[in-house]
């Protein structure tokens, strides 16, 4: 048995998350249905804009929510399908799915270095200097920047099934600081950076020089070194 600690999501976006989610899973929200306005959500929730504006960003990154130019942000999928597997990852030890996060991220890689498009490259770019300018801001903006940047990574293997259990990794995995490694300088922020880079430059020998790097530091509770 694991001696590490069950997770646990306790920041105010979370809880805001949570309760969006609870709005779709109960049918009170539909699929093609439009969701309240920001300050309606606000009510609802009994939080500011800033709280609602993050909550909402994090459902549409998980393909949740959707945002449509001059018309508002919709329902595109409820969370009916977390099931047996999402309340396992749920009550999981957090280095157990951090590492099954970097098995996923790393394979993913290996892929859409093969199979991502032109536009797929170019979207991982933005997201790369949008991750950039969030260096400095609040704990869920920088949060919000890398979980979009690293899901359009695994999107871009043309796998379905791993973007499925990466979505639910992302949702087990919010706000517990997965995202939070030191940042160094003003150039990449930490040990995914050049793990994506490889994929936006299509140089799969970097790749695996960036997987190697990729480790979750010390060894297991219990394990045998050597």
């Amino acid at each position: 048995m694991s001696d590490g600690k069950p997770l646990r999501r306790s920041s105010l976006t979370s809880q805001v998350i949570d309760q969006l989610q609870t709005e779709i899973s109960s049918g009170r929200w539909r699929i093609g249905d439009h969701i309240p306005t920001e300050i309606e959500l606000c009510e609802l929730t009994g939080t500011g804009r800033n709280t609602v504006r993050e909550a909402v960003q994090a459902l549409v990154y998980t393909r949740v929510l959707e945002r449509r130019q001059g018309s508002g942000t919709y329902v595109i999928a409820t969370t009916e399908d977390k099931s047996a597997l999402d309340e396992y990852l749920d009550s999981a030890h957090k280095q157990d799915v951090w590492e099954l996060r970097q098995a996923l991220d790393v394979s993913a890689a290996a892929l859409a270095v093969h199979r991502c498009t032109s536009e797929e490259i170019f979207r991982l770019e933005q997201l790369r200097d949008e991750r950039r300018r969030r260096v400095g801001g609040s704990d869920t903006e920088v949060e919000v920047a890398e979980v979009a940047l690293r899901r359009a990574m695994v999107e871009s293997s043309h796998n379905a099934l791993y973007l499925k259990l990466y979505n639910l990794l992302i949702l087990t995995l919010r706000g517990t600081g997965d995202c939070h490694i030191p940042v160094l300088g003003a150039g990449l922020y930490d040990r995914y950076g050049p793990l994506i880079e490889a994929v936006i430059a299509g140089d799969e020998v970097a790749i695996s020089r960036a997987a190697k790097e990729i480790i979750v530091e010390g060894p297991r509770p219990g394990s045998r070194k050597g």
